[in-house]
């Protein structure tokens, strides 16, 4: 793995783990009974950070997988990992 995809694996992970602190967070408010509106506010921060993390690992399948595909010059490999794109663009919009 280059210094350049070990970067960006240490900043999903990273803030993979910010997410999970959050979620804890949100698991107390929840014990705590803390007024709703601050929880849909907390929930609302961690689907707009999974959401962030979501797309770096959409753009590191293409530029990764999908280009090692198109490179291949292997029509039925191409064609796969292009399906594989768009079952995911419809499952994240759903």
């Amino acid at each position: 793995m280059d210094e350049d995809n070990a970067k960006i694996k240490g900043a999903k992970l990273n803030r993979l783990k910010r997410i999970e602190g959050q979620v804890r967070g949100v698991a107390q408010m929840v014990e705590d009974d803390r007024y709703c509106m601050d929880i849909l506010h907390q929930i609302a921060a961690i689907k707009s950070a999974l959401a962030k993390v979501e797309t770096q690992v959409l753009k590191d399948h293409a530029a990764c997988c999908v280009a090692e595909a198109i490179a291949s010059g292997d029509e039925g490999e191409q064609r796969e990992k292009f399906e594989e794109l768009v079952e995911l663009v419809e499952k994240t919009r759903r």
